[in-house]
């Protein structure tokens, strides 16, 4: 029999942390492709180290999406973020563009033709994953990591807690019993700082934010509230460690807290089903716990390259299910049509929406009016409640 009781910890990293860095300068690439030609192909790589970016990989898509634009990106994306330091400036940066177009074969296999569908632009396995630990039905630990950075880089960029820089390190450890999470026994947050703000002055900055994201009475004891715990934090960023796209796939999805596959997102357009469904996957699931189906459910979707159909289709309700499992399988299959085209057609994904998705999480995250998040919708619950 399982531990009902038990800690368990997640962590998340911020916007400037040095690989969150390159995911947002792949994916803001991917858009500016996309807003022109949503047929667009990417696989686009970001390495960033001190006051050096490398751009690598292989798309297919608009003429208008040039060398000089993709440099211009990319400096845009550190800008924003909020790098004009010594070791990392967006203006002084040297912005290295070494793109070539998609390979032939792989565009065999995936580009539909005469009466052959669109295929999987890779084979591979993706999971998706939801709970009832909070309201955005995402494990609590990952979610309030994401809060707490997301929290501290918006008042950074509102200029209300100055002294903050833009890399920074959330961790959550909370404690479950009868595997329902009931407080945090340690937190721990580092963060980039000015060279004359004080341990202590860090502290109190951070704490506010904590305190905030954390329900009522969840908040650690003083003991094992952590904060810059090796006592200094200047250097930071690319010039502190260097970034490469797609290297933080726990931290984008579930925390640790579910299974996950072994591809990353950022940087690859919808044909790629390392990205599309894993979105898919978390939409199901998502929605099978919205409907009061199950407390919790893993999907597991998988492909081969240049086929079009998932090889299999796995879903575990981690024995908090209400309904026939197998049934409910062939419901979401009937439901939404799990190819690479039917799953960008129904949750619209060929747009300029995927720079958003680069820090604070790829899940629990809120739709909006410009298509972002389609995954998050719940516009499923209805037929599957009617279906059940």
């Amino acid at each position: 029999m399982s531990n009902a009781n038990y800690l368990f910890t997640s962590e998340s990293v911020s916007e400037g942390h040095p690989d969150k860095v390159s995911d947002r300068i792949s994916d803001s690439i991917l858009d500016a492709m996309l807003k022109d030609e949503p047929e667009s192909r990417s696989g686009l790589e970001t390495l960033c180290t001190t006051n050096k970016i490398v751009l690598a990989g292989e798309i297919r898509g608009p003429a208008s999406v040039t060398n000089d634009v993709m440099e211009d990106i990319a400096r845009s994306c550190v800008r924003e973020i909020g790098y004009e330091q010594e070791g990392f400036h967006w203006e002084k940066a040297d912005v290295e563009v070494l793109v070539h177009s998609q390979s032939a074969d792989i565009a065999q296999g995936v580009d539909a033709a005469g009466n052959k569908d669109e295929g999987a632009g890779d084979q591979g396995m993706m999971f998706g994953y939801a709970c009832t630990e909070t309201d955005v039905l995402m494990p609590a630990p990952i979610h309030f990591s994401h809060q707490i950075l997301k929290s501290m880089a918006d008042a950074r960029h509102a200029g209300t807690d100055k002294g903050l820089e833009p890399d920074s390190k959330s961790q959550v450890t909370l404690r479950y019993e009868n595997d329902k999470p009931v407080g945090a026994t340690s937190v721990v947050v580092s963060t980039q700082h000015g060279e004359n703000m004080s341990q202590e002055e860090v502290r109190e900055t951070v704490r506010p934010h904590v305190e905030k994201v954390l329900p009522d009475g969840w908040m650690c004891d003083e003991d094992h509230f952590y904060v810059n715990p090796t006592g200094r934090f200047v250097i930071g960023g690319p010039d502190g460690d260097t970034g490469l796209t797609g290297r933080k796939i726990i931290v984008d999805t579930y925390g640790g807290r579910a299974l996950h596959g072994g591809g990353a997102f950022s940087g690859k357009d919808p044909t790629k089903v390392d990205r599309s469904a894993a979105y898919a996957a978390r939409y199901l699931a998502k929605n099978v716990v919205a409907a009061g189906i199950a407390d919790r459910c893993t999907i597991q979707l998988a492909y081969a390259i240049g086929v079009s159909k998932p090889v299999s289709v796995y879903i575990d309700t981690h024995g908090s299910d209400r309904v026939d499992l197998e049934k409910l399988s062939n419901t979401l299959q009937d439901m939404v049509d799990l190819s690479p085209r039917g799953i960008r057609q129904h949750l619209e994904m060929n747009k300029p929406i995927y720079a958003r998705t680069s820090a604070y999480g790829h899940f629990g995250r809120e739709p909006d009016a410009e298509g972002g998040f389609s995954w998050e919708r719940t516009d499923l619950v209805d037929q599957l409640k009617s279906a059940f």
